[in-house]
This record gives structure tokens, sequence and C-alpha cells, in this order.
């Protein structure tokens, strides 16, 4: 059986690409690790190392057996932290994955309320981003996750959804814009314009745009790509493009943009809980969705 504790070190080792530099963060000597790791690969069968120049590479088996100790220490915190709410007398914890968007504007004041009527709960809260928050729901990782989900997206057997709230994508433009002048715009208005994507890699949050765009007649000029939207005002602002934003991600606008409503259509994404079904009556699920309904009024 493989030791647990020495792949931990050969997870030090490949980390840093150095035994000496594995010895120094783990306060070993460097003949105490190597011999970790040749013990382990004595339990592999297979050699987990290859020597290049002054430093260490892992070999396939090297690799995988790091992937897996990662793995083995995700688990060990996490049953940690149980036993830690135990001793403390903490009655349960509720896993809360969220989108970047959701988390600055939902998730802070949803937090707040909720830990004024369950301070016995412990909350575990984690980005999941660009990946699907509802996935880790449907695999047991997460008892509730925030996501934007389509109208007609197929959601995981044995998961529960709750619309939250329809969150109108508005249109960020360099400030001084002839269009500026409008304090609403046909979407159809910014069909010849250059754009900036300010959604990358695609997912439902790009395709609403997309789709609304569609039905408007044209599709959009992409010239620049951002990964996050404060990135893409910045472009919109030195004059490069417009770019659609979702009204959630527009508490802060950069001073060189202005900002108009859309229609004919109005581009929206939909925001949604996910939950397991037979936590749908769970107290602290119910509070906390609660919460959120409130922090959105």
């Amino acid at each position: 059986m493989l030791d647990v504790r020495r792949m931990q070190v050969l997870r030090a080792v490949v980390t840093t690409g150095s035994i000496t530099a594995a010895a120094a963060n783990l306060g070993y000597t460097p003949s105490a690790v190597s011999q970790q790791v040749a013990a382990l690969e004595k339990q592999a069968g297979l050699p987990l190392l290859d020597r290049v120049g002054r430093g260490v590479r892992p070999t396939v088996a090297g690799r995988l057996l790091t992937e897996h100790a990662a793995h083995i220490t995700d688990r060990l915190v996490e049953a940690e932290a149980a036993l830690a709410d135990l001793r403390a007398g903490r009655t349960g914890r509720l896993r809360v994955r969220y989108f970047a968007t959701a988390g600055a504007a939902l998730v802070p004041p949803a937090v707040a309320a909720f830990q004024a009527r369950h301070a016995d709960v412990r909350l575990d809260l984690k980005l999941i981003e660009p990946d699907d928050p509802v996935v880790e729901v449907a695999a047991g990782r997460a008892d509730v996750a925030l996501s934007v989900l389509p109208r007609d997206a197929e959601v995981p057997r044995g998961v529960h959804v709750v619309h939250l709230l329809d969150d109108p994508y508005l249109v960020a433009l360099p400030r001084g814009h002839d269009l500026a002048r409008k304090r609403v715009l046909d979407l159809a208005d910014l069909a010849d314009e250059p754009w900036v994507d300010a959604v990358r890699p695609p997912g439902p949050c790009r395709d609403a745009v997309l789709d609304a765009c569609a039905a408007a007649g044209f599709a959009p000029n992409f010239v620049l790509e951002a990964d996050d939207y404060p990135t893409a005002q910045g472009f919109v602002a030195a004059g490069l493009g417009v770019a659609a934003v979702p009204k959630l991600a527009l508490d802060t606008v950069h001073p060189g943009v202005a900002v108009r409503r859309l229609r004919r259509p109005e581009p929206t994404r939909a925001i949604c809980a996910a939950v397991r079904e037979g936590d749908r009556s769970s107290p602290a699920v119910r509070t906390l969705l609660d919460a959120l309904t409130a922090a959105i009024a």
C-alpha cells in the first residue's frame, strides 16, 4: 500500500522541482527526502523522478501520484475542518460555490445575514469559474451553487434549481461616443461598432449576448478579448470598442465609460441557485436562499 506521507513528500519535490528546495520547505535534510522518494518508488514499482540538470521532474507515474496526493490533501483538510466543527460545537457545514460577479455582489451580504441566524453552521465558500458550479452540487461536493443557466438548460438528476433574478446587460461605451447621447439604445445600434469580448471562455453569459444580437439581426464584431468585465471597461474607456456588461457587474464604472440600457431585445442572463433535491427543506439552505433573495432586493 502506498504511504500517504511519502506521497506528500513527492508532491513537495515535484512542486519545487528540487529535492534540496523541498527539503528546506519541509524541514528535512535532502538525504531524508531522497530516502522517502526512493521508498515510495519501491512501493510503486516505477521510477517517479528524472534528474534534469540540478533539478528533477516527475515521470508519468510521478505526475500521477502527485495529482492523487493533491486530492488526498484536500480530503484531509476537509476532515480536519469537520473535526474542528465538532470540537467547537458547530452543528454542521454548508458548502457554497459561486461565480465571480455573484461572489462580489450577492454572496457577502447573504453570508452576513445567514451568519446572524445560523452562527453554529460553518460556511465553506469557494469561487468556481470558469467551470459550472452546478456540477459541484451534482457531484456531492457542494450544497448550494450560484450559476448562470439558460432557460432550457438540462439540470443534472437530483438537483433542484431556484431562479433568483434576471440580470440585464447594459452597454459600456467610450465616454463622448455619439451613441452615449441616448439614454436607451436599440441593440441594433451597435451592429457596426467594434466590440470588446468581455467573457472568455464561451458559456451561458456570452451566449446571452450573442443570442440577443442574433435576434437583432447581426453578429458582434469582436476586435479584442478580455478575461473579465473590469478589463473590458478599460478597453472601452480607451476608445477601442463597446462591451455588453451585466448590471450585477457594474457596481464600479470606469470614469472613461458611459453605461446605457439596451432594448429590442434586452440581453439578460438568468442567475439561479442549485441545491440537492434532498436538501430543499434544510433550514440552513432555506435561510441562505432567503438571504440571497434579500441581497438581490
